[in-house]
């Protein structure tokens, strides 16, 4: 009796752990509906009007009016949250770094003016009503805003394709004023529909070597300043503006011998001495001292005083400020590498250190507008070329041929597209190429084979963790891409079908024969209609093969097996059917399926 009883518990072990796999297989496919698309897009909508944790149900009451009203002002003007425990000894410190601010951004709106081909008085403007409206509506406590070289760069070089600025300089001024609003309008749009993700198109690759070849345009184009070059070229192509100096230095060399005076020299190293004594005073106050070497913009700074930004109403205040700013003659406006970590190292505490610095340029607009006449265009040149060298990141782009070559692909391109195209056509290359990289790895994914960790229940790629051990009864498979889809669904059917019908020798010279194919969808996110049609014709595929010595899974033939579905994965595969033409393979964890399709025997092998 006592054998009888032994051997009755023994079948009922495997009996009650089928039971248990069963049920747990259940859990996967009996899983509540996804949100419909309808739902999903209503959703992004409320949230794009009021985000989370700013929505009041209760409005009937008049207090919780006045309160809703309150925080929705809160949120659109973020300058009423700080501002009512603002402190006599944060305003000091503010005031120092907005005077500070002003002493760096007069001389370099002046300058970023004339390299946008504007008056001086024009990037004055700019950092006037832009900061001011940036104060009120922004959500960075560092950020200084006001006119940037790269932006002055982009008008200098396609607004003149409409319209000649020495020719008709009104009209000119007029186009970028209009350039500067529609700027206002995509920027705001971005920022009330949530759309601030396709800023990100512009990795940080493209970024490096786009910002880099911009700052060599720049000081290419200072040399007109510079040398005193009276006819210069409209390009900003590296070979273009090389040929306009050429032609200059060589017509001043062939007038060098007509000329009998002794002194001659003299007017021809003024713009030469000015040049080395407005660097040099820039050298000793250390002006430039942070550069970009002071992080991006905003974030960072945020980051290590430990205080959040919303990324999508600073889209939001960009937007409106350079809106309202073009209708006060200011072009684009946007954050500056340089001014920031000088505001940040002159320990800001709010953005009213950005209303000091407006309020001191109004009172410079007031007082020394004429003395403007008589800067030196060769020192507004020397400005700004004491700003460039901390915009070319040598050790960001070593950084990322280091990491990633497609990546570095990305930023070169960015770079000569600038420096010998122009910088539409550089940016256009480098997203070109950012999108060449992302195509490619979408219809090639990887995949990887995987093995059980000695000892565990992890299932590792076998490639990566060498010590990981293959079952030989079980091809497990794990694709590496948040998509099966038209564009990859095929290669990844095929790559699993190919080494689902190899033979394989294992360390002991024995033939491996694969009897069960468990595909892990832990990292698919999504599937399309194609992707659902690809494993129904691995399904086919797989049931053709002849494989000998096939094991019993639930009662079905060991054939194709899944893992871990993702809620509109799974949702979709039971609308198309395909859940029950596979026999119910579905399972919670790796793990379990082998344990299911190959038994508990097999299953630690």
């Amino acid at each position: 009796m006592a054998s009888l009883a032994i051997e009755t518990a023994n079948q009922e072990i495997p009996d009650l752990e089928k039971s248990r796999l069963a049920e747990k297989a259940q859990w996967v496919l009996h899983a509540p509906e996804p949100p419909s698309l309808w739902r999903e897009l209503m959703d992004s909508a409320r949230e794009a009007v009021l985000p989370r944790g700013k929505r009041f149900p209760y409005l009937k009451d008049k207090d919780g009016l006045f309160k809703t009203v309150i925080s929705v002002l809160q949120t659109m003007f973020p300058i009423f949250s700080w501002c009512r425990h603002y402190k006599a000894t944060e305003f000091k410190n503010d005031l120092l770094a907005g005077l500070t601010l002003a002493s760096l951004c007069i001389p370099q709106s002046i300058g970023y003016a004339t390299l946008a081909k504007l008056d001086p008085q024009y990037g004055l403007y700019s950092s006037v009503i832009p900061p001011l409206i940036y104060a009120v509506m922004g959500t960075s406590r560092d950020i200084a805003i006001g006119p940037v070289a790269v932006v002055s760069l982009l008008m200098s070089s396609m607004v003149p394709k409409l319209e000649d600025p020495e020719a008709n300089p009104i009209a000119y001024r007029n186009l970028v004023l209009t350039t500067t609003f529609f700027a206002g309008i995509f920027q705001a749009a971005f920022g009330l529909f949530r759309l601030g993700f396709l800023v990100d198109f512009l990795s940080h690759a493209v970024i490096v070597g786009f910002v880099s070849g911009a700052a060599i345009v720049i000081g290419l184009q200072q040399m007109k300043g510079l040398l005193g070059i009276a006819h210069f070229t409209n390009k900003t192509d590296v070979i273009s503006v090389i040929q306009a100096i050429w032609r200059s230095v060589h017509h001043s060399v062939r007038n060098y011998g007509k000329r009998k005076r002794k002194l001659f020299w003299l007017p021809a190293t003024a713009p030469l001495i000015s040049v080395v004594l407005s660097t040099l005073l820039v050298y000793l106050t250390r002006a430039d001292k942070h550069g970009v070497e002071a992080i991006a913009v905003g974030r960072s700074f945020a980051s290590i005083k430990g205080y959040r930004i919303n990324g999508n109403q600073e889209m939001v205040a960009f937007g409106f400020m350079n809106i309202l700013g073009s209708f006060t003659s200011c072009y684009v406006a946007t954050g500056s590498f340089s001014r920031s970590a000088v505001n940040f190292s002159a320990g800001c505490e709010t953005a009213m250190s950005n209303i000091v610095m407006a309020i001191t340029v109004i009172i410079s607009l007031e007082l020394f507008t004429r003395l403007l006449f008589f800067t030196p265009i060769s020192v507004l040149s020397a400005i700004i070329l004491s700003a460039l060298p901390g915009l070319v990141d040598l050790h960001g782009a070593y950084n990322i041929w280091k990491i990633d070559k497609l990546d570095f692909l990305v930023c070169i391109g960015a770079f000569f597209g600038v420096l010998f195209a122009s910088v539409e056509i550089g940016l256009l290359a480098a997203v070109a190429i950012y999108f060449v990289k992302i195509i490619i790895i979408s219809i090639r994914p990887g995949t990887e084979v995987l093995g059980r960790l000695p000892g565990t229940d992890i299932f590792c790629d076998v490639n990566q963790y060498p010590m990981a051990v293959k079952n030989p009864k079980a091809l497990i498979i794990r694709v590496k891409s948040g998509l099966l889809c038209f564009a990859n669904a095929n290669f990844v059917r095929e790559k699993i079908m190919k080494w689902a019908t190899e033979e394989e020798e294992n360390d002991s010279k024995e033939k491996r024969t694969v009897q069960v194919v468990i595909l892990d969808m832990s990292n698919l996110m999504n599937i399309d209609t194609s992707g659902i049609a690809s494993l129904l014709e691995l399904q086919d595929n797989l049931a053709s093969v002849q494989i000998s010595n096939r094991g019993p899974c639930f009662g079905f033939v060991s054939q194709l097996a899944i893992t871990n579905p993702k809620w509109q994965v799974i949702h979709k595969l039971r609308l198309a059917n395909f859940v029950t033409k596979m026999g119910g393979r579905v399972f919670l964890t790796v793990g379990e399926a082998v344990d299911a399709c190959l038994g508990a025997e097999m299953a630690s092998v």
